[in-house]
């Protein structure tokens, strides 16, 4: 008995399972190249760690503070003492692209001549003015405002 084999039977099979193997090589890059435009999101400066606020009373020193918040971005001395922590939060919705701010807030504790919490403020933008997120005002202008917008126009994106 005779068993005629055609040329390149094997061939073809193999070259099948080449093409299989370079279009799903494709198809993985094509993936990987559509995950990488997805958004991103950042967050600069101070992390607020979840409920901190509620921990500094009226009344808390200054010690107790610096263990609940951490070290201020930055300090001012109006009439007493300010605690300023600083964010900043923004995203790119495609890789390579401008980012564009989502929320910027600066949280000020004030303390009096003994070094006590008189207030807490927890400053944002609403509406394109500064805003009191804890007292729900707007601070009128005065020597308080006069340190908040310049903060917030170097936070703000040119």
């Amino acid at each position: 008995m005779t068993v005629f084999r055609r040329p390149g039977l094997q061939i073809t099979g193999e070259r099948r399972f080449v093409a299989r193997l370079r279009a799903a090589a494709a198809m993985m890059f094509v993936c990987a190249a559509l995950a990488a435009c997805t958004g991103e999101q950042f967050q600069k400066g101070y992390i607020l760690p979840p409920g901190a606020l509620e921990q500094i009373p009226i009344g808390a020193s200054q010690d107790q503070v610096l263990i609940v918040m951490g070290t201020p971005s930055t300090v001012a001395t109006l009439s007493g003492e300010v605690f300023y922590y600083i964010s900043q939060r923004s995203e790119r919705k495609v890789a390579f692209m401008q980012q564009s701010v989502i929320d910027q807030r600066v949280i000020a504790i004030y303390f009096d001549k003994n070094r006590t919490v008189q207030r807490v403020a927890n400053y944002g933008l609403q509406d394109g003015k500064i805003f009191d997120f804890i007292s729900r005002t707007t601070p009128t202008s005065g020597q308080e405002m006069s340190y908040l917008t310049p903060i917030f126009k170097l936070l703000s994106p040119r």
